[in-house]
C-alpha cells in the first residue's frame, strides 16, 4: 500500500466507523478512481442508498483534507460476494470457501494458488488445494486474494441477506 492510500485510509477510517461500517479496501485506479470498498460492521447486506450515504460523507471530508492533488471519481462501493480478502480476520471468515491468491513472490515454487480457506495461523494463511494438499501462503506475501463464486458462497449471502430483512 502506498503512502497515499494509507493517507487517504487514514482519513476515511473515522467516518466510515462512525457510520456503522468497516472499511475494506482503499483502491486508486490509474484512470483517476478512488474505490472505497465498505460493509456493515455488523454483518449485514448492503444496499445502494448505504453507499450512497457514505459516499456524500467521504466526499465532504476528502474536499476538506485534500490528499489527492489530480482530479478523481469517488466510488463507494460494497465488496460483493466474490470478495477480495484484505484483512487479516477475512482469512478466518472466509474459512471453509474457495479463495484464489496471489503472491508478490514465489511461495513453494509459484505464486497463484486455489483451494479451500483452513484460516490464519501465525501469519500464515492456511488453504487445501484442490488435489488435497495443504499449502501455507505468509500473509505479507499475498498480493491479491479474494473468494471464488460458488454456489455455497451464493447461498450463504443469500441466507444472511434473508435474516436481515427479518431482523427489520
Amino acid at each position: 500500500m502506498t503512502d497515499l492510500l494509507r493517507r487517504i485510509e487514514d482519513i476515511v477510517a473515522p467516518t466510515i466507523v462512525g457510520m456503522g461500517f468497516e472499511l475494506v479496501r482503499v483502491a486508486l485506479s490509474r484512470g483517476g478512481t478512488l474505490q472505497i470498498m465498505i460493509e456493515p460492521a455488523n454483518g449485514g447486506p448492503m444496499d445502494v442508498e448505504q453507499c450512497a450515504v457514505v459516499s456524500r460523507a467521504l466526499s465532504a471530508v476528502l474536499d476538506v483534507e485534500d490528499p489527492i492533488t489530480d482530479a478523481y471519481t469517488l466510488e463507494v462501493s460494497s465488496p460483493g460476494i466474490d470478495r477480495p480478502l484484505t484483512r487479516a480476520k477475512d482469512y478466518t471468515r472466509w474459512a471453509g470457501h474457495i479463495a484464489r491468491l496471489e503472491t508478490t513472490l514465489p511461495v513453494e515454487g509459484r505464486r497463484r494458488f486455489k483451494g479451500t480457506l483452513l484460516g490464519l495461523e501465525d501469519g500464515v494463511v492456511r488453504l487445501r488445494l484442490d488435489d488435497g494438499k495443504e499449502a501455507g501462503v505468509p500473509l505479507d506475501a499475498v498480493s491479491r486474494a479474494k473468494l471464488e463464486l460458488t454456489d455455497r458462497l451464493i447461498e450463504e449471502h443469500r441466507l444472511a441477506a434473508e435474516g436481515a430483512r427479518q431482523t427489520h
